[in-house]
Order: structure tokens, then C-alpha cells, then sequence
């Protein structure tokens, strides 16, 4: 069942365009997952700044590993055309993305992928041209997740989507949210904020 949680527009003064449509989500499907909370607190700021924000967990977007036999005889999974259909009526995307082996997890890897394809089965940049995506992470560990934004950033640009310059790694991730799930550190908000207003301009 496809759920999603829907932020709705608020007018503030500013540079950004009523009706923005922002999507927004996690490449860590793990109930409690950092990733998830901090998505989550980009989205609140997005909202507040104006933005219609759609925030939705990859786990109720569960599709098979992208396979071109599999493509061919069965066309594109319902889920992957659900998610693919979402980025297509957004103009901005953010991204929040675990650190797997230095790199980004697969289940975000494989929503990319199909994502990438139209649903005649065809390669297709057209869920991510003229998009700008905001990427961020977290992680446990001090480098904060940063080391998978490197890949995240050459996949989403190279099937031609914007990735803004500035990027939040969120360090010591068990220390880093309150029991609700909201950031302690002033100063992580406030680059979060930083990184959402650059976005959304």
C-alpha cells in the first residue's frame, strides 16, 4: 500500500515559486534510520519555507533489482512507475543517503536505476533533467556518511540531474537526535537550512 506524507503550502515571503513541488526521501528503509529522521527534518524546513513537500519511505516502493529480461517481459514494476511518476511531477528532489562500504545503499541504487527508464523500456533522463536535487547523509561513524554523497552525486549528474553544491553529513548520528527525531545542534540546522534555502531558490 502506498502511503506518504503530504506537507502542505505555506506563503512566505522569498524567492521561491508558490507551489514548488518537492519530493523527498531516504535511501535507508530501516525503521529508526538517521536518514530517515534527517530527510525528515529537511522536509519540515522545505515546507516551511513555502514548498509542497511529498516525504515517502522506499520500503512501500519495494521492486525487483533492475534486470533487462526482466524489463522486457514484464515492463516496468508498478512501484518503480509509482516512484518514477512522483520525481516527474517534482522539481526538486532531496535525498538523504546511508554510507554502505563507502558507498550508497542499493536499494537507492536500484530505485535510481529504474527511475532512469521510461516505461516503454527505454533509457530515459527525463525524471531527473532540469530537477535540482539536494544530497545529505548520517551515519554512526565521524565522517557522517559523506563518502556515499561522492558516488550519489556522480550517478544523479550524470543522468542529468542538478545537484546543489552544498551537502549536510550529520556525524555520531546516535548523539545527534532527540527521542521526537528532530536535530540538537544549532548549527546542523542551520546548514540544513542553508542547504534548503539553495535548493529551493
Amino acid at each position: 500500500m502506498l502511503k506518504w506524507i503530504l506537507f502542505g503550502c505555506i506563503a512566505v515571503a522569498g524567492p521561491l515559486s508558490a507551489g514548488t513541488q518537492v519530493l523527498a526521501f531516504s535511501g535507508s528503509t530501516r525503521k529508526g534510520s538517521c536518514n530517515r529522521k534527517l530527510v525528515e527534518n529537511a522536509a519540515e524546513i522545505a515546507r516551511k519555507m513555502g514548498a509542497d513537500v511529498i516525504v515517502v519511505n522506499l520500503k512501500d516502493f519495494q521492486m525487483p533489482f533492475y534486470d533487462a529480461d526482466l524489463e522486457e517481459s514484464q515492463g516496468m514494476p508498478e512501484n518503480a512507475k509509482k516512484l518514477r511518476r512522483l520525481m516527474l511531477q517534482s522539481s526538486r528532489v532531496i535525498i538523504a543517503s546511508p554510507e554502505y562500504n563507502g558507498s550508497l545503499s542499493g536499494v537507492l541504487k536500484n530505485a535510481i536505476d529504474w527511475a532512469s527508464r521510461s516505461e516503454e523500456g527505454k533509457p530515459s533522463r527525463e525524471a531527473f533533467l532540469n530537477k535540482k536535487f539536494a544530497i545529505m547523509s548520517c551515519s554512526p561513524g565521524p565522517g557522517g556518511g559523506a563518502k556515499g554523497l561522492v558516488h550519489l552525486r556522480a550517478i544523479i549528474e550524470n543522468i542529468g540531474g542538478e545537484v546543489i553544491a552544498q551537502e549536510v553529513s550529520v556525524a555520531h548520528s546516535n548523539e545527534a537526535f532527540t527521542d521526537e527525531g528532530k536535530l540538537k545542534k544549532e548549527s546542523t540546522k542551520e546548514d540544513l537550512k542553508n542547504e534548503i534555502d539553495q535548493l529551493l531558490k
